[in-house]
């Protein structure tokens, strides 16, 4: 058996403690298929020597898997390469469009991961980014994910990146809301503790000032480990998932909680402006649950007129949002 499906048995055993690992269910149901394409997510009829893809995504965005030089590759893909299952790349073109609408509005979500495309040769890595119109065509191989030494695959941070870009996948099939509700039954479900995720610490000069991620990474611990000291560990959690997203932060009160949203914009007016509508959903989308407080997170102390914008909305709206600023 060659490395990248010993490779795939791992990541299909570990699969069934991820919401990525009922892919085949989820696509049984919005696919409305008689039985189940596969028992698992990566098969193996569609696992190769230098690439894999879980069955059935030849006509999907599709999970893949690969290994390039001495790295394990992890993420989604479209194959553009014509074949007896995708005759015609005019099926993917809708969801690629979808996956444009997504990434347009949620690329920070996949600030730590990295595009590429394929045409002839292998382009170079860039941040999540719509797919330009011209690399639409035939032959074509556009990848998202992740990569990491083949000599130490951490597979919790493979299938938590696979995890993360579900809600991804799940739009580009164009799922309405409520059948995405009747996918995500689960909803929102309070877990103590905070995942563990790259910092600042290990970055360059040049990532430190530059990449988002890890700036929201610093100040999302640094936010925990002040919490946890004041209301325990078991009342503080990160990345607590909702429906199609995840709340930064979150401390449990009795019956009440708290949802944090961290941003690492240069004003607290930008940090209000880009994470208002997100908190709002994440407490006041049908069925979700709704926080005592909405907090939001910045760098930045906020000015006295944002100070007043941020009373306004509390007063004239009964919105119980507030503005924390945290040093890194």
């Amino acid at each position: 058996m060659h490395l990248l499906k010993q490779i795939a048995d791992q990541i299909n055993a570990k699969a069934k403690h991820y919401e990525v690992g009922k892919l085949q269910t989820i696509r049984k149901e919005i696919c409305g298929l008689a039985k189940l394409p596969s028992s698992k997510l990566f098969d193996q009829r569609t696992v190769f020597e230098h690439w894999g893809w879980h069955y059935g995504g030849r006509r999907e965005l599709q999970f893949n898997i690969g290994i390039e030089d001495d790295y394990l590759r992890f993420g989604v893909a479209f194959s553009l390469e014509c074949s007896q299952s995708l005759p015609s790349i005019d099926l993917l073109i809708p969801k690629i469009a979808l996956f444009n609408e997504y990434i347009n509005e949620f690329s920070e979500k996949y600030s730590d991961l990295r595009m590429w495309y394929y045409h002839r040769e292998r382009g170079s890595d860039c941040m999540p980014s719509a797919i330009p119109n011209e690399l639409v065509r035939k032959g074509v191989f556009i990848f998202l994910g992740g990569k990491q030494k083949l000599v130490s695959i951490d597979y919790s941070v493979v299938l938590e990146t696979l995890d993360r870009l579900l809600p991804l996948y799940l739009f580009t099939q164009n799922v309405n809301a409520t059948r995405l509700n009747k996918i995500n039954s689960k909803g929102f479900q309070f877990k103590a503790g905070c995942s563990d995720k790259r910092s600042n610490t290990i970055a360059s000069v040049v990532e430190k000032q530059l990449d988002i991620s890890l700036k929201h990474n610093d100040l999302q611990l640094k936010l925990y480990n002040e919490l946890r000291r004041v209301y325990g560990d078991n009342n503080v959690g990160t990345e607590i998932k909702v429906n199609n997203g995840s709340i930064d932060l979150v401390v449990k009160q009795g019956e009440d909680y708290w949802f944090y949203e961290i941003k690492t914009c240069s004003s607290a007016k930008a940090c209000i402006r880009q994470a208002l509508g997100q908190i709002l959903e994440y407490s006041y989308w049908p069925n979700h649950e709704q926080a005592k407080k909405l907090i939001i997170v910045g760098e930045p102390v906020a000015t006295i007129d944002e100070m007043k914008y941020i009373e306004f909305l509390r007063m004239k709206f009964n919105i119980p949002v507030e503005y924390l600023s945290i040093k890194e």
